[in-house]
């Protein structure tokens, strides 16, 4: 393949395949099919048969390969660790609709029962933990608990872009410029995918940014995002949270996701992480009430990639 490479040595000109997402390592590659559309997901299976199912979900502008750390530790540890592209990313199956908080639920649901189980542990980053909220609320009976990387509670987020000034100067300026028609997708996908490793980088510590490995994560990001369909499939997700803000259902949805969470819940922060804060994550003890709030030391936002043996650590205390 040839053509001009862009920033970071990502080809500008050629689109990738979706199945370039498809990496070699210790796990297998497979189809899953659930909720009507088909899925791409990652699995490391450990010896044991009956080992529980601990499902990861990415976050915005990423996909699976986040996860490569945990897939191996957790497998390591006795558990069955499924790695998803979400609904849209990667290779999995990229539909018009279906970018809301109930068809997101429906999506692991589906996929939890499709992997041949009755209840898992959920892990999400940023948006993928919102969907970890979101699944634990609209499905109680196959979840059993959640686990969340920088991703508070929905309801307590939205309190805090809502009333704290420094909050709201961090993530609120790309929200807002993702609802923009067309112009997002552009910025997301030109320059070989550079905007998404600026993004990396603005939020990720210095001690990792210098790396070798967050290079090659760049890299991989920046290739992900440029799947046709994918730019666009990522920004749906932020357009739908915004614009049900003024519609029926999103406002049913959010008053569905006031209701308590009673399964435990490990909340993990990086400790350098400003772009959600330190008192975001303290908002809304109320609507989990079995929650445990933990710092990731020499991490930033991306703390399951930063600090990633940290991360499997208290993943493990929490599942035992």
């Amino acid at each position: 393949m040839s053509g001009a490479v862009g920033s970071g040595g990502v080809s500008s000109n050629f689109l990738p395949d979706p199945s370039s997402v498809r990496f070699d390592g210790p796990w297998t590659h497979r189809d899953v099919r659930a909720n009507g559309i088909r899925f791409h997901v990652v699995e490391a299976t450990p010896e044991r048969a009956d080992a529980p199912l601990v499902v990861l979900l990415h976050g915005f502008a990423d996909f699976w390969w986040s996860w490569r750390h945990q897939l191996t530790g957790l497998a390591e540890l006795g558990f069955r660790a499924v790695a998803v592209d979400l609904r849209g990313y990667g290779d999995s199956d990229k539909p018009p609709r279906g970018y809301d908080g109930w068809t997101l639920a429906g999506d692991v649901a589906g996929l939890v029962r499709a992997l041949g189980h009755t209840e898992a542990t959920l892990v999400g980053h940023a948006e993928g933990g919102l969907v970890c909220w979101t699944t634990a609320v609209l499905h109680p009976r196959l979840v059993s608990a959640i686990a969340l990387v920088g991703s508070p509670h929905p309801a307590a987020l939205k309190a805090a872009v809502l009333r704290d000034r420094r909050q709201r100067a961090a993530w609120l300026p790309n929200f807002l410029r993702y609802q923009l028609p067309r112009y997002p997708e552009r910025l997301l996908t030109t320059h070989g995918g550079f905007e998404v490793e600026r993004l990396l980088r603005q939020r990720v510590g210095a001690s990792w940014s210098g790396t070798a490995e967050f290079v090659d994560t760049a890299r991989r990001m920046r290739s992900a995002i440029r799947i046709p369909g994918a730019a666009h499939c990522a920004l749906e997700y932020q357009r739908w949270a915004f614009r049900s803000q003024w519609r029926p259902d999103g406002r049913r949805f959010m008053a569905t996701m006031r209701d308590p969470v009673p399964i435990p819940v490990l909340a993990m922060r990086g400790e350098y992480d400003s772009y959600l804060l330190r008192s975001t994550f303290h908002r809304g003890h109320q609507w989990s009430p079995r929650r445990r709030l933990v710092t990731i030391p020499e991490a930033a936002h991306f703390a399951h990639q930063e600090n990633p043996d940290t991360v499997t650590t208290e993943l493990a205390k929490f599942l035992d």
